[in-house]
């Protein structure tokens, strides 16, 4: 074991064996990322409680040994570590049945209140339980030893936190659970590591400082047996909370079920966004982009390694063989979103973008429609244009039609590269050229342009400035005209 606490000689002996390669396996806090630390042959690195690693800390020794095995465990992964695995990067195990006999824990939200504090730290005590009280400012913990003393003045009262000397912290902590202690004042120290089944009340002073990971490790401090648990959250009145606050603070009281862990990292994914996937910034959302453009990428990116560089790797490589047409690209004139009077939360706004990016089939899109109009009213016409365009590339897409460019008064199909033999000698491109000789299309004028890529132009009938819809539903009654099935049926 290698630690703070391990006397420096005998962290020294460890070290050196280290190096040697005479340790088999060493567990061990920050202390094992040290410049001094440096291992023989490193064959498998476990993290666990991930969320209090840094990204520079996590890299470290998969940098020096790149094809380490690493396997991460923590109840709330981290937003970049979660859409890691989200988009398909890692692998991920959800283990959510929790221990036999075990009570979700009752969760309340309160403004801080000295009569609130009384009753639920003299309930927890007159039952024979122990109880943290959470205050993360070690420079006025003092402040609330103090109030603690005046409302329980019989009480055993004890101080801990990170600045305090190794001894006398692992000192204090072996009091505690001796039950030599009734009310634990205490930081973030607690926040993971310890099993104590005689604590089941935890009251966590300004809550709505910390993040969602943080609280949600905090209240698994307690519940550890068949005892009924409670979580206090104080905070200073609701009126003068950041939306973001109000957001983490919501979630956690709503996810009271045990193994609600990673419901809970999923909403932090939400509220916090993705992060920098090749930076260490672990949140934040990517403005620039766009988060449904910046998620494709990422997924197009994953794919096509996986079947390339990594293919002896991923098994699945052969599956990416016969992997589905590539979206088609589409440009238009008009507006076509989810505006932000209809839907006003953002990261509702980013989920409802992700899925209808994702819908691959038009019921998929029909029940999208139907639940915006149940749960947000009447569509405006911005939607309604984003539905359509949604359809387009879903049928566009199953045509394996590259790109369409919809202007006012024409429209420009743009074909796959000349080496895509799946398209050029299928019976798709057979179905476009029969349209155009067959004078299928002659209403619209259709002109064959060969420019790096086959291009199809077609000019609409009058000017579509004034009616983005018509547009739309036009390209649509072209493209069925390029469908082999159509064409077929239309024939029989």
């Amino acid at each position: 074991m290698l630690s703070r606490f391990v006397p420096k000689s005998e962290q020294k002996r460890i070290i050196e064996e280290i190096r040697k390669g005479t340790v088999d396996i060493v567990i061990g806090t920050h202390r094992l990322v040290s410049k001094d630390v440096k291992f023989k042959d490193l064959g498998l690195l476990i993290i666990d409680e991930e969320q209090h690693f840094g990204v520079a800390t996590k890299e470290k020794l998969r940098e020096e040994f790149p094809t380490v095995d690493t396997l991460t465990l923590t109840a709330t992964p981290i937003p970049r570590t979660l859409q890691f695995s989200m988009m398909g990067a890692r692998d991920l195990s959800i283990i959510s049945t929790p221990p036999k006999n075990r009570q979700p824990i009752e969760t309340i939200v309160h403004e801080f209140d000295q009569e609130l504090i009384r009753q639920a730290i003299a309930r927890e005590l007159a039952r024979g339980g122990q109880v943290f009280f959470l205050h993360n400012r070690i420079d006025t913990i003092e402040q609330i030893f103090d109030m603690l003393k005046r409302l329980f003045p019989k009480a055993r009262i004890r101080i801990a936190h990170a600045q305090l000397p190794g001894r006398e912290l692992e000192q204090i902590m072996m009091d505690f659970i001796e039950k030599e202690i009734d009310i634990l004042v205490c930081t973030t120290i607690v926040e993971s590591g310890l099993d104590i089944s005689n604590v089941n009340t935890i009251l966590i002073n300004r809550a709505d400082t910390l993040g969602l990971a943080d609280l949600y490790q905090l209240r698994g401090r307690v519940g550890r047996s068949d005892r009924k648990a409670y979580c206090y959250l104080l905070t200073p009145p609701a009126s003068t909370l950041t939306p973001e606050a109000l957001q983490r603070l919501a979630t956690i009281e709503e996810f009271t079920e045990l193994g609600s862990g990673f419901n809970v990292a999923l909403r932090d994914l939400d509220i916090r966004g993705a992060g920098n996937l090749l930076g260490a910034e672990q949140s934040g959302f990517i403005y620039e982009l766009g988060f449904d453009l910046y998620q494709k990428i990422l997924e197009e990116a994953v794919a096509e390694l996986k079947s390339t560089e990594f293919q002896n790797i991923f098994k699945e490589a052969e599956a990416q063989k016969s992997k589905p047409n590539k979206p088609t690209e589409i440009t238009f004139f008009f507006n076509a979103l989810i505006p932000d009077y209809y839907v006003e939360s953002a990261s509702e706004r980013f989920a409802l973008y992700e899925r209808l990016s994702k819908a691959t089939s038009e019921d998929a899109l029909a029940q999208l429609s139907a639940e915006l109009q149940d749960r947000f009213g009447k569509l405006p016409e911005e939607c309604e244009h984003l539905l359509l365009v949604a359809r387009l590339r879903i049928v566009a897409t199953a045509l394996m039609i590259s790109r369409i460019e919809i202007m006012e008064k024409k429209c420009v199909f743009t074909f796959p590269e000349g080496e895509d033999k799946s398209f050029y000698e299928g019976k798709i491109f057979g179905a476009v050229l029969e349209a155009v000789s067959t004078g299928a299309l002659s209403h619209y004028a259709p002109v064959f342009k060969n420019e790096k890529r086959l291009k199809l132009e077609i000019s609409f009938p009058k000017s579509y400035k004034d009616s983005p819809k018509q547009a739309v539903e036009t390209v649509l009654s072209i493209l069925e005209k390029f469908q082999p099935e159509a064409q077929a049926l239309s024939e029989a």
